[in-house]
């Protein structure tokens, strides 16, 4: 190895050459990425008729696919592990295959010999003073390729980046050498478009100061980014990353200091992006880049914890089943990482899987949330593996859920279009009760300002929010969680149950006439509604009624003055002009609350024992 500056010069030879080893019926693994090797794929597909049988494999390629040319079909024949749009047609029209398998289990098919590599077309870096090449931008399935072919042919190119890891292959081990300076294929960040935006949101809420992040690339992951510019001591575990991380990072938002293996290191086994983000990545210790059986490990992912994996889908059905490969039956991508994140995220503590999604497609004619997946669509995410699913309507929590708790939920953060059909075909198939209806301004961006997080006296996390649908169960707990004095105080009688048509009248709301806000309190991963504040509108006055009620063991901490004064400042923003409340003479928490918060001296009349109280709420009033 110390003579390697002379292998190098004896290796050295034109693309065209290099390919003439490759012979009929061989299998020919090609760099995945940014990184496939163009001159060596455009030499190749020049001896197209004079081979036959070659058949050709890899996961994602951002370059030309020439080898699916319907001219080619008998010299070669496509593999796709993972199927990109430079040879989707070709899969579609059954002039290439596809290979479904989980991203983490790629490279065990190389080394195995289960799917045997003949010869590997990559392209690397300038060797260093010692002879390694750097694999560059892809590191992912590429090395476990290139070290299971028997004939490995590298384009060096110093226009690739000189990553640091696992991602060294020797030139002593490199039968061929082709000097190339192409640039290195590259993908420009999309627009974000409002919905990706409001995806982003949802999301960053759901991210916590030293979260570790799995990202992908497209328009969502980018949306993520841009809303992260709050959080604290966030790190890296992925499979890809894109230019968005960069900012993050020299803002010091992502300094991964709080991982627990590879501290301070951003981790991955490939990126995708433009010139600027190869650039960063160079020759950067931060940076460290492994093989897809390392980052993918379901089981090391799970040693970080607060792993956020971040994941799309094409549809969602309503007992959570995810298709993240096809459309119906037409095969649209792959399998990829999907499944090896979303497990390593739950097995890790704190750790939060996502699926993403727009509500809609093809215009909004589509609803990607289905009362039952297309026809002949795959199943990548199982209802048992999915937690999380986001769409620009807000978040739905599914995992331990009942079916019936699940399609609430999926049909409350579907496009409100589309949520009375999907209501109803779960009325038919008997997944919810007979007289749900859907409730339309569940996910409305307006009423996002409705929204508040405090802390009680004694310093705890409240986060007070509209009430939805899918809070028939919290609020259950709720009434039964209260003693009877408190729900007598609340309700003017002995209330003995609070069955299913009563509940629904209490979390099925139009938000406009009426609007309820629950304080929702989280312990580990069970979350409960400890009190709800609602106010009810009298057109005809203008004015609204107000009620609340407060579990008991958080009485006195602060709580309903906090909801009272959010109420308030809603209703001052919504030109409501006064505030009434029927209370009872014994009910001194709430009679001081409302003295306490009023912003206007309050008129009050006693009679049968209970206060008639209201307040003027003006457009300068101050609220707290």
């Amino acid at each position: 190895m110390s003579d390697w500056k002379e292998i190098y010069k004896d290796k050295v030879t034109t693309a065209e050459k290099a390919v003439r080893k490759v012979r009929s019926g061989r299998r020919v693994f090609i760099g995945s990425g940014a990184a496939e090797p163009q001159l060596l794929v455009s030499a190749l597909a020049e001896r197209g008729t004079e081979l036959a049988d070659t058949q050709i494999t890899h996961i994602l390629t951002l370059g030309t696919a020439p080898y699916t040319d319907p001219r080619l079909k008998d010299g070669f024949r496509h593999n796709a592990l993972f199927i990109g749009p430079n040879v989707r047609g070709a899969v579609a029209e059954g002039r290439a295959d596809f290979t479904p398998v989980f991203l983490s289990e790629v490279p065990r098919l190389f080394r195995r010999g289960k799917l045997p590599i003949d010869v590997a077309l990559i392209q690397v870096s300038p060797p260093d003073e010692h002879g390694y090449c750097s694999y560059g931008v892809s590191v992912d399935v590429t090395k476990a390729g290139a070290e299971s072919a028997r004939y490995i042919v590298a384009e060096v190119n110093p226009n690739m980046p000189r990553t640091l890891g696992d991602c060294f292959i020797h030139v002593s081990r490199i039968h061929a050498l082709v000097p190339s300076d192409e640039s290195i294929l590259e993908a420009p960040a999309g627009e974000m478009d409002e919905v990706a935006q409001r995806i982003g949101q949802h999301i960053a809420d759901l991210i916590q100061d030293g979260s570790t992040l799995q990202l992908g690339i497209g328009t969502i992951p980018d949306a993520v980014l841009s809303c992260l510019g709050d959080k604290k001591d966030l790190g890296i575990h992925t499979e890809m990353f894109s230019d968005g991380v960069i900012e993050l990072v020299e803002k010091g938002v992502i300094n991964g200091s709080r991982k627990n293996i590879h501290k301070g290191k951003i981790v991955a086994s490939f990126v995708i992006g433009t010139r600027r983000l190869y650039d960063f990545i160079d020759n950067n210790p931060m940076c460290e880049f492994h093989p897809s059986e390392f980052t993918n490990d379901p089981f090391r992912i799970a040693q970080n914890d607060r792993v956020v994996a971040i994941n799309s889908a094409l549809q969602v059905d309503l007992t959570g089943q995810v298709c993240a490969d096809s459309l119906g039956s037409y095969f649209y991508s792959g399998i990829g990482g999907q499944v090896d994140f979303i497990r390593g995220a739950s097995r890790s503590h704190e750790g939060r899987p996502i699926i993403a999604l727009p509500s809609t497609a093809a215009g909004g004619k589509i609803s990607r949330i289905a009362p039952t997946l297309t026809e002949g669509a795959g199943v990548v995410t199982s209802r048992g593996d999915v937690h999380y699913v986001v769409t620009e309507y807000g978040i739905a929590d599914l995992h331990g859920k009942t079916i019936r708790e699940r399609a609430m939920a999926l049909i409350h953060i579907a496009h409100p279009d589309h949520r009375d059909r999907l209501m109803e075909e779960a009325r038919n198939r008997k997944m919810v009760y007979s007289d749900q209806v859907a409730v339309y301004g569940v996910g409305d961006l307006n009423r996002k300002s409705f929204e508040k997080r405090f802390k009680t006296s004694d310093g705890k996390d409240v986060h007070t929010r509209p009430i939805l649908p899918t809070d028939e169960d919290m609020t259950r707990d709720l009434f039964y969680g209260c003693s009877e004095n408190t729900l007598y105080h609340r309700f003017f009688t002995k209330m003995k149950s609070m069955p299913h048509h009563k509940l629904r009248k209490f979390v099925n709301i139009d938000y406009v006439n009426e609007l309820a806000l629950a304080s929702v309190v989280r312990e580990d991963e069970h979350e409960m509604i400890v009190a709800i504040g609602r106010y009810s509108i009298t057109k005809a006055s203008n004015a609204a009624e107000v009620a609340f009620i407060v579990r008991d063991d958080w009485q006195d901490l602060g709580l309903g003055m906090a909801m009272f004064n959010q109420l308030l400042k809603v209703a001052r923003k919504r030109g409501i002009a006064k505030f009434t409340a029927d209370v009872l003479q014994d009910n001194a928490r709430m009679l001081h609350i409302f003295h306490k918060c009023a912003p206007n001296p309050i008129e009050s009349t006693l009679e049968s024992g209970i206060y008639h109280l209201s307040f003027s709420i003006l457009p300068g009033d101050e609220i707290r």
